[in-house]
Formats: structure tokens, sequence, C-alpha cells
């Protein structure tokens, strides 16, 4: 387990080719702090995604799922703001997460059911979409002049600092890159919590296998870290693989699958335990070895108590 975190060095983040990063300060909650963040895909690019278990999902991870099936993996952007979780706001919510997609393909020029929308921050607060939609321009603006430690930075809420982490492997003679962001700090328990995480490839993988390999990795890693027994509205896991550096990987059996999967589980291990490390409440997880005695546990809030929490 990691102690004494600092914030990744900028350049131990590797960029991921096929991967374009812009970020923008849309002054969504907080003015003059990076909170919003797009992330263009190449053309052919694959992704695919795990999401949160609460029947109460927030309106962008209804979207996600939406778009994902609809669109067989083909994504080609995601967006991601903080400071409003756009969670239990009904229609309205919806609206505004495909309005924010919309917008987002408008600019790129892709189809809105190419693009993922993602939230995090306040619930039961509408988006603020003026704010939102500018800073979606500056952020496409920005593409390229942004880095994974930016990316990293713009997803954050209540962490106390940015989580990323990077692996380079070879694929029969080909350097393929691994690089992976979570933000998370509360709302902690099994089945990934209160988390959005991306980890992006430049190997190219159908959609099935990567499908398949993000319910593994979630399992293999975020799935295995408690804080404080809540499960959030938005949870999401989403890999991407860009298919840029050439190297291919058809299905499990094939030569370089079975590195490939570990660098990813061993990325995803690393923001893992970045996420325990930097956590809100008392940690424990799966691994913990704890000896100090259990607390009887606090009574727990009716899901659909009007309450707006951060998460």
């Amino acid at each position: 387990m990691p102690v004494n975190l600092r914030v990744p060095a900028r350049a131990a983040l590797r960029p991921v080719p096929g991967v374009a990063i812009g970020t923008a300060m849309a002054g969504i909650r907080k003015v003059g702090r990076r909170d919003l963040l797009v992330l263009q895909l190449a053309q052919g690019a694959t992704a695919a995604g795990v999401f949160t278990t609460n029947r109460f999902c927030a309106a962008p991870v209804r979207v996600c799922r939406e778009h994902l099936a609809a669109s067989a993996g083909a994504i080609r952007a995601l967006v991601v703001n903080t400071g409003c979780a756009n969670a239990g706001t009904g229609a309205t919510g919806l609206a505004n997460a495909r309005r924010s997609c919309e917008e987002v393909a408008r600019l790129l020029g892709c189809a809105p059911g190419q693009v993922l929308p993602f939230s995090t921050g306040v619930i039961l607060e509408h988006l603020p979409m003026e704010r939102l939609l500018a800073g979606i321009g500056t952020a496409v603006g920005a593409l390229g002049a942004s880095d994974w430690l930016d990316a990293a930075e713009a997803i954050m809420t209540t962490d106390t600092l940015p989580k990323g982490a990077s692996r380079e492997i070879d694929v029969g003679g080909t350097r393929v890159v691994v690089t992976g962001i979570a933000k998370g700090s509360g709302m902690i328990r099994p089945n990934m919590a209160t988390m959005l995480g991306y980890i992006a490839t430049d190997a190219a993988l159908p959609q099935p296998l990567l499908a398949r390999w993000a319910r593994e990795v979630a399992d293999l890693s975020f799935n295995r870290v408690t804080v404080d027994g809540d499960t959030s509205t938005n949870d999401s896991l989403v890999l991407l693989a860009s298919g840029a550096s050439g190297a291919t990987i058809a299905d499990e059996g094939a030569p370089g699958a079975a590195a490939l999967k570990a660098a990813i589980v061993e990325v995803a291990r690393q923001l893992a335990q970045r996420w325990r490390a930097t956590a809100r409440a008392p940690p424990s997880s799966s691994r913990s070895t704890s000896s100090a005695p259990a607390r009887r546990p606090r009574p727990r809030r009716s899901p659909t108590r009007s309450r707006t929490r951060r998460w």
C-alpha cells in the first residue's frame, strides 16, 4: 500500500496516442479551478464501461449505458464535469446530460450517441448548462494542449491529490502505453464506489473483449476497496482502446494479451490504492489486516432522503 502520496509527476503519466485531452475552468461550482474534461478518441477506437449498482443511478450513467449499447462501443469522445453530479434530477437531468453530448458532438463532428457524459459533485442539483456548454467549447478548443495530470486534476472533487498511473509494455515489438486516472475519496465500498475512472491504451481491442476486461479489471481492483459503506449514484469505470499504436489484441489468447491485461490491472490497482490512501473516512479493504476493534455501524440513511451530498 503506498503511503506519503505525492502528486504524480507530469512526465510519468505517459501520453496515449489516439487520445487527445482538453480541460477548462468552467466555474461550475468553484472559480479558478479545472472542472471540465473532454477526451477525444481516434476514429476506430473502442470503449467499454462498468457502472454503479445503485438503483438510483444518475442521469449521466443512464445516458452512458444507452450510448455504449447503441454504438457497440464505437465512442469518439468523453465529457466529464465536476461540481454537480446531475443525480436525482429527473427528466431535466437526462435532457441536460444529452445536451452536453450534443454540444461535444457538434464541435467534434461525430454523432451525439458516440459521446459519453460523466458528472461528479453535489447531488439533487441541476447542471448550470450555460457555464457547462461554454466550458465544453473551451475544452474542445484546448484539445492537445492538456495532459493526463491536467485531466486528473479536472475530475477531482474532494480528493486531496490527483490520481494517475501509467505503464508501458511490448506487444509483438510494438511499444504500447496504458495510462489511467481516477477520482474518489468518500462514499467508497465494494462494487466500485464513489468513483470515476478512465484507463486508456493505444492498442486495438474488439469491444466485446474490452467489455469483459472492464468487468474483470474492476473486480481485481476498485471493487476491493471499502471506506465508508456507501455506494454512489454516479460510479463509472471506462476502458478505452484507441488502436493508434498498430498493436492489435484480437482475443484473450492473442500474443501480448496477457501482458496488456496485466498492465491495465496494475494501473487500476495503483489508482484504487491511491483512493484508499487519500480516503476521507478511516479506510478498510478486503485485504486489510487491521486489528482495531470493530465499531457499531451507524444507521443507514434512506436513499430517498432529501439531503444534498457531495460524492
